[in-house]
């Protein structure tokens, strides 16, 4: 025999249910599933989107999910500093596009920009909101 329960009675059992934010973000932001990729916020997941049309459209070759740059190496046992980055997007000309979707610039994200900037300063990353 099967017991159905509802939402609600479900919520306060503790149980997440899919595609539900139980905790609020800091920054309002909500985590979204798309294809089966968990994204950060729902305008992180709305340019996976897009990028997917126009890789169908061809306007793209390719483009790849959160790459990682190294800032600063880990020594001594320590764990080194990374930048990841959302998408790298490809073009047919051979060029490429860094882009970072952000609805708040953190005071942790400017750091790590400007030690980014630093250290690779022939890199351009691009800002989405």
């Amino acid at each position: 025999m099967a017991v159905r329960m509802s939402t609600k009675d479900l919520r306060k059992l503790g149980i997440k249910l899919q595609g539900e934010n139980v905790s609020k973000s800091k920054y309002n932001s909500r985590k979204t599933v798309v294809d089966g990729i968990s994204f950060d916020s729902r305008a992180e997941a709305d340019y996976y989107c897009q990028l997917k049309i126009l890789l169908r459209a061809g306007k793209i070759d390719g483009f790849c999910r959160q790459a990682r740059f190294v800032i600063t190496e880990g020594n001594n046992g320590e764990k080194g500093t990374e930048y990841v980055t959302d998408f790298v997007v490809f073009y047919p000309n051979g060029t490429y596009r860094i882009v970072d979707v952000k609805g708040v610039k953190t005071e942790v994200f400017k750091l790590k920009i400007k030690c980014l900037r630093e250290k690779y300063p022939k890199i351009k990353i691009e800002l989405e909101s």
